[in-house]
């Protein structure tokens, strides 16, 4: 077998694999002689057919799975042979001549190939005892416990059906039909809708005309949609919606207490206390580790520079765009109202792309020298999280992860970026400091990379650079349909 390289340019390669015929037709003899006791061919007795008639009958499909053989594992063997690894699947090309494919299941003609693939490119690992990151950490004081508490309290709390006016803080039960110039729109209709007046869940406007209604009620009332309102056939139009009040009810008074903590399925209140400061802490936690991981990728990202795979990029460009322009699309925008063109975008995006799979190509090097793994238990637990995610879906989502190739690698691409992450912060200097909630959890516009900070750019960045879902906040106030599309495309 020869290999001759035909281009050896940047990061990518291509070889040219000749196997002789004479090569190729011994290989089809040693099949011949071992399917030879085993093929029963009328007119012959077991073990005595001759190689020639094997060959005759035989000869053309053994020789297809022997080419089929040598495409699928000699270029794993060949770039072995070459201590390269390649960036992704290797593209394999033979003749597409019928003529000359017949001849080399013939044995007639030697077997040509061609093996074309990015190399990721060496990586010399630099020390990280340079970097310096900062912790922020945040005390969680009892007023957070308690506002909290009490948070949970007002959501648990019980409503009792009273007589007369509908004030600030009762909850009234309603029907609601909502229209724009005189049509219902989509997720604009709701029955048996409960709502709490003064929450602010709905549209500005639609809550402060139920003050006052009653139970048994008819009546309509006229809003206008936010300018900005994510659904952008209803943002800045005025509706109307044509109410029915079935009930209304007073809040019961809200005590913390053990009765409380008993409804919750808690023993005690210091227990619901315990759990609710854990869940902050936790919260708190999620945000500082976040903060911290994109201080270390930055730095990393100024250490490490060097050519990144055409196709890998290409790969990670094509899943962030995807997400932008799912993003523009569930608003109603254009790259325009993001106050750029998809030019620019793009050229941004694709920067961001090659941040990523560079960041990711040397945190899967530090990975590999440290030893990193990822258990068995781990992947369990990661599948189950999934499973938990979707309900009544478990079937499914084991099946996908049975039988889709790479499905198992996204699971643990994640626990291993975390862990190299975690081995990376016992040798870089890390210092801690003591923040307020407010400042931990305030945007900081100078980590972005994006130039212009528009909500898509600020998500698909976070996802690019950190590994992470970092999901734009949704709106403060929804569209009266709870549950609907309206509401939905708010999300």
């Amino acid at each position: 077998m020869q290999v001759i390289e035909t281009l050896a340019q940047g990061l990518k390669r291509e070889l040219k694999v000749v196997i002789p015929a004479d090569e190729m037709q011994a290989r089809m003899n040693e099949r011949l002689v071992e399917v030879k006791d085993r093929v029963r061919i009328n007119g012959f007795r077991p073990g005595k057919v001759p190689v020639a008639h094997l060959k005759k009958v035989y000869g053309k499909s053994i020789m297809a799975d022997l080419v089929n053989e040598i495409v699928r594992e000699k270029p794993t063997e060949i770039l072995t042979s070459r201590g390269e690894k390649s960036a992704t699947q290797p593209e394999i090309a033979m003749t597409e001549d019928e003529a000359e494919a017949d001849k080399i299941l013939n044995a007639q003609a030697d077997f040509e190939f061609t093996v074309a693939y990015e190399i990721i490119p060496p990586i010399e690992l630099k020390d990280a005892s340079g970097i310096k990151v900062t912790r922020e950490v945040v005390d969680v004081s009892e007023d957070e416990v308690n506002e909290q508490i009490q948070r949970i309290a007002e959501s648990a709390r019980t409503y009792e059906s009273k007589k007369g006016k509908a004030a600030n803080g009762d909850r009234v039960t309603v029907d609601y039909l909502g229209k724009v110039n005189g049509e219902a729109f989509d997720g604009g209709k709701d029955e048996d809708a409960e709502l709490v007046l003064g929450s602010n869940r709905f549209i500005p406007g639609f809550e402060e005309q139920l003050v006052g209604v009653k139970a048994g009620d008819e009546k309509t009332i006229t809003v206008t949609f936010p300018a900005d309102y994510p659904a952008a056939n209803l943002a800045g139009k005025e509706a109307t919606f044509d109410i029915t009040v079935k009930d209304v009810a007073a809040a019961a008074p809200i005590e913390i207490n053990d009765e409380l903590a008993t409804k919750l399925g808690l023993e005690s209140v210091d227990k619901l206390k315990e759990i609710v400061r854990g869940q902050i802490e936790s919260q708190f936690g999620s945000i500082t580790r976040q903060k911290v991981k994109r201080q270390l990728l930055d730095q990393l990202d100024e250490l490490y520079q060097f050519d990144t795979p055409e196709r890998l990029v290409d790969a990670e460009f094509e899943n962030i765009w995807r997400q932008i322009n799912t993003d523009l699309q569930q608003a109603g925008k254009t790259f325009a109202d993001e106050d750029t063109t998809e030019e620019e975008a793009r050229a941004e995006y694709r920067k961001l792309a090659e941040r990523r799979v560079r960041l990711g190509l040397v945190l899967s090097e530090i990975g590999e020298k440290a030893g990193v793994q990822v258990s068995d238990d781990e992947m369990q637990r990661s599948l189950f999280e999934q499973l938990r995610q979707f309900p009544g879906q478990e079937k499914e989502i084991l099946e996908y992860f049975r039988n889709t190739p790479g499905a198992a690698a996204s699971l643990r691409a994640p626990l291993f970026e975390e862990k190299v992450v975690d081995h990376l912060l016992t040798e870089v200097s890390v210092t801690d400091k003591k923040v307020s909630k407010e400042e931990l959890t305030a945007d900081d516009e100078a980590d972005e990379k994006p130039a212009k900070k528009t909500a898509s750019k600020k998500k698909a960045a976070a996802k690019a650079e950190a590994g992470e879902g970092e999901e734009a906040a949704a709106p403060k106030k929804k569209a009266p349909a709870k549950k609907k599309a309206a509401d939905e495309s708010a999300e």
